[in-house]
């Protein structure tokens, strides 16, 4: 900035020294670690929060399974006691001697066990709680698919984002070198006597408000590649990696099919899904208390004391027990009005998915069809741009174009190329979008 008032004011003061005419502002930024798309998308998935989250739910899920399939197997306990009995008393006669002896009497004991049970009825409550934990289980199976998808997401819209943000500084440098190349024009014209000193004047304008530009595009590129290091786990700055694959448009999509396809395959549709026929099951599972349980238990154990020389004595039994609550209080219309408040919620956040689905994805083709049009115009726009600065800038040389077609012309190119990156980003961006709703790569 300080050269900038240093070449505005040598520009006013002193008839515009050429050595001064050519001094310009360089920002050289420095070298930053460079990641591919590839890389930025498998290094989030592995430090997003959602994404840790997702994991440790299907761990549970898969736990939920386990614990549901084991209802249906028997249960075992072992036991086992040893300790010293004492029964205070009144003395006593001992019928054998004769003798009065104390009432007092204490023994040590031994016993340990083996009980079983297995639960022959249930009222349907292990089936239904079998079919709850394995739609859980496809819910926390689908949401760790979507998680993945929102994290890939994130990491590419970021690294686009850092990755346009690079080509702008590209197209800023250029602009400052078309200003600088255009004063070097203006000055010799005026050096020459063929230009006023008014060219000169807006020369230097124009040059250091495309370098100010180039400044503010730098910033914005500092802070998309901060971001970007932030969302893939890496300190300080990461460089987007170009790639010529960004460049390809594809073919028009048959949105009808991929419509189709995203209702019936996208993660988010079949976690909510999931999540419904779980809360189904579970609304199942708790209507269950209104019937009768019916157990089957057995148990063994040996026991022995002290008095009788530790011999140890077993003890078997086998029975079959029912229970009935008839009435618990109203808890169990309690349990089931929450369960079916739960189960309504669940299947109306399922359609609403699905209609969110379809309004998403419908949005996003209308801005990938818009986005590949801009491409082709804008691709147009600076090849026109570029030939109508070169006619201008002849014309300009033989003094038959002002100073002002020249800066218009210089403009029109400039903004052409932001045009172009812009475009070209907003169809990548729309194609991320739409691959995170259908879980897959288009």
């Amino acid at each position: 900035m300080m050269q900038m008032t240093r070449l505005l004011r040598l520009a006013f003061e002193s008839g515009f020294p050429a050595a001064a005419l050519m001094t310009t502002v360089s920002v050289v930024a420095a070298q930053q670690p460079i990641v591919t798309l590839p890389e930025a998308r498998k290094m989030a998935q592995a430090v997003e929060p959602t994404v840790v989250g997702a994991l440790g739910a299907v761990r549970n899920a898969d736990a939920q399974v386990r614990s549901a399939k084991g209802a249906w197997l028997p249960s075992l306990s072992a036991s086992s006691f040893g300790g010293t009995t004492y029964q205070e008393g009144p003395p006593r006669v001992n019928s054998s001697t004769g003798e009065l002896v104390g009432g007092n009497t204490s023994s040590q004991n031994l016993n340990f066990g083996l009980n079983a049970s297995w639960d022959l009825f249930t009222g349907f409550r292990r089936g239904a709680d079998s079919r709850a934990a394995h739609a859980a289980r496809d819910a926390a199976d689908a949401g760790l698919i979507d998680a993945n998808y929102q994290a890939t997401l994130a990491a590419t819209q970021q690294f686009f984002t850092a990755l346009a943000a690079q080509q702008l500084v590209r197209v800023r440098e250029a602009s400052v070198r078309r200003a600088e190349e255009q004063l070097k024009l203006a000055v010799a014209k005026l050096s020459a006597g063929s230009a006023t000193r008014s060219d000169s004047l807006r020369s230097v304008v124009i040059l250091g408000t495309t370098q100010l530009a180039l400044v503010s595009a730098q910033a914005d590129v500092a802070a998309a590649q901060a971001e970007l290091a932030r969302l893939i786990g890496a300190e300080g700055r990461v460089a987007a990696a170009d790639d010529s694959v960004f460049y390809q448009v594809a073919s028009q999509l048959d949105t009808l099919a991929l419509l189709k396809e995203a209702l019936a395959e996208s993660p988010r549709v079949q976690a909510a899904e999931a999540s419904a026929r779980a809360a189904d099951a579970n609304l199942a599972s708790t209507k269950s208390a209104y019937w009768p349980t019916l157990t089957l238990g057995a148990s063994t154990g040996w026991s022995g004391t002290e008095n009788r020389n530790w011999e140890l004595f077993n003890q078997r039994q086998l029975g079959v027990g029912l229970n009935w609550n008839l009435f618990n209080g109203f808890n169990r219309e309690e349990s089931i009005t929450i369960r079916s408040s739960t189960l309504d919620q669940a299947d109306a956040t399922a359609s609403d998915t699905r209609r969110q689905v379809s309004s998403v994805l419908t949005a996003q083709f209308a801005l990938l069809d818009a986005a590949r049009l801009k491409i082709d115009i804008a691709q147009t726009s600076v090849a026109a741009a570029r030939e109508d600065l070169r006619v201008v800038e002849q014309r300009y040389r033989v003094g038959a174009a002002t100073i002002l077609d020249l800066l218009n012309s210089q403009e029109a190119l400039t903004q052409a190329e932001v045009d172009a990156v812009a475009a070209r980003f907003d169809y990548l961006r729309a194609k991320a979008q739409i691959e995170a709703l259908i879980g897959r790569d288009l």
